[in-house]
């Protein structure tokens, strides 16, 4: 963290062992309720913004180092009509004690830094997927959610809502089926353009950038903060900068936590991760990130995930084991498999409303915690990707079989920012 924000989150760290709940929050002594009273921030107004702006809880404050896209998002809020604030700098807006929720709507490469600043400073945090762009930022976010009594929620929302692509059910229905043995074990997942998903390949970085000149509106040395310092280009920035290797983790990175967290969940996985990943790709670029064929994920108990990244299992089952499958649609080898799924237990609940969480202090259905290893298998991924090679993975002592891959689980953050959790 930068060093004049230092003394005012050491202030805050005594509210670690203690997990505070501001009055407005809980409804007493006759303030409001708490679905008109939770407080929010949205950092980063950026196309995602948009759903923010939609949640609920009272917004006070917006911020963006792009001052044009910053004064489009606080012309739509009714930024003066609604007492909302505009910054250009996130580390004012966490230092307001009126706002209980920070939202972190940036580009992946700000995702650890600004919520483990957010925990630090006292704040709950809703925080957009990837959860981090690495491994080791992941493991600073949970520990400083943790250890600061947070409330952490991350921003996909399929094992617990809607239909799941392509299937037609919510994922319950999966994860009873494999829970109970419907399907036996080990199971294997298979992800392709059936189940609605194209990877978004468009995405891809592009080679050789020419040097632009930055607008005059655009804060680029605060936008890249942590990365590397390389020369501006219009498409490192803004909507095509998933397609760089410092920045997120190309489609991969933007949509894999989406399809790769309700399979952790209906696998059982959410305090684990797989012990290999195999690639099919071509090698890559050192800065931009291009397509790869196929990736696959094993587990310790023979569980597989594959990703079809050339669409070529069209007829592949989206989840089978020994005993049967499961189809796109939820169609099945299994006779009477919707009515065999009714007589049997649910899983356990889940909260699945944030402000629920908040006031009741009960961790959301996706945390810091199975978000986390959510986010591992993508950042598994996205570094056998980078290196073109096929690794093996110790997910107890969090390290890679291959010295360059261990590199990228801590990867070092441009002066003057680091991570503090």
């Amino acid at each position: 963290m930068n060093p004049d924000r230092r003394q005012f989150l050491k202030g805050l760290a005594a509210l670690a062992t203690i997990q505070i709940v501001p009055g407005r929050v809980l409804g007493l002594n006759g303030q409001t309720a708490p679905s008109n009273e939770i407080t929010r921030a949205i950092l980063g107004c950026g196309g995602i913004s948009a759903s923010h702006l939609k949640m609920p809880g009272k917004l006070l404050a917006l911020c963006d180092v792009d001052r044009l896209r910053l004064e489009g998002r606080m012309k739509e809020s009714g930024a003066d009509a609604n007492g909302i604030k505009g910054y250009h700098d996130f580390r004012e807006v966490i230092a307001r004690e009126d706002i209980d929720v920070i939202h972190v709507a940036t580009p992946p490469h700000w995702h650890g830094l600004m919520s483990v600043a957010a925990a630090r400073a006292g704040k709950d945090v809703w925080c957009e997927k990837p959860m981090t762009r690495t491994i080791g930022e992941g493991l600073s976010v949970v520990k400083a959610v943790e250890s600061h009594g947070r409330i952490f929620r991350l921003n996909t929302w399929f094992r617990f809502k809607d239909s799941f692509y392509g299937m037609g059910v919510p994922v319950k229905q999966l994860r009873k089926a494999a829970m109970h043995g419907l399907l036996g074990w080990p199971l294997k997942v298979t992800v392709s353009g059936v189940t609605g998903f194209n990877w978004k390949f468009q995405w891809s970085g592009k080679t050789g950038l020419e040097e632009q000149p930055v607008p005059e509106h655009f804060d680029y040395d605060f936008w890249l903060g942590p990365a590397p310092k390389k020369p501006y280009n219009a498409h490192r920035t803004h909507g095509t900068f998933r397609g760089y290797w410092d920045y997120d983790g190309g489609g991969l990175g933007d949509m894999g936590q989406h399809y790769l967290d309700p399979v952790q969940y209906i696998l059982g996985k959410d305090d684990t991760g797989p012990i290999s990943v195999e690639i099919d790709a071509d090698p890559q670029d050192a800065d931009a990130i291009g397509k790869w064929r196929r990736i696959e994920f094993t587990y310790a108990d023979g569980c597989k995930i594959v990703l079809d990244g050339e669409n070529k299992d069209q007829s592949a089952a989206y989840i089978e084991g020994p005993k049967g499958k499961i189809f796109r649609g939820f169609k099945s080898d299994i006779p009477d498999l919707e009515a065999k799924l009714a007589a049997l237990p649910d899983p356990e609940p889940q909260v699945t409303d944030f402000h629920e969480a908040i006031r009741t202090r009960k961790k959301f259905a996706l945390n810091e915690s199975n978000g986390f290893w959510s986010c591992t298998v993508v950042n598994m991924g996205v570094i056998a990707h980078r290196l073109n090679k096929s690794l093996r993975f110790d997910p107890v002592k969090m390290t890679f079989d291959d010295a360059a891959a261990n590199q990228l689980i801590h990867q070092p953050m441009r002066g003057p920012w680091k991570m503090e959790a």
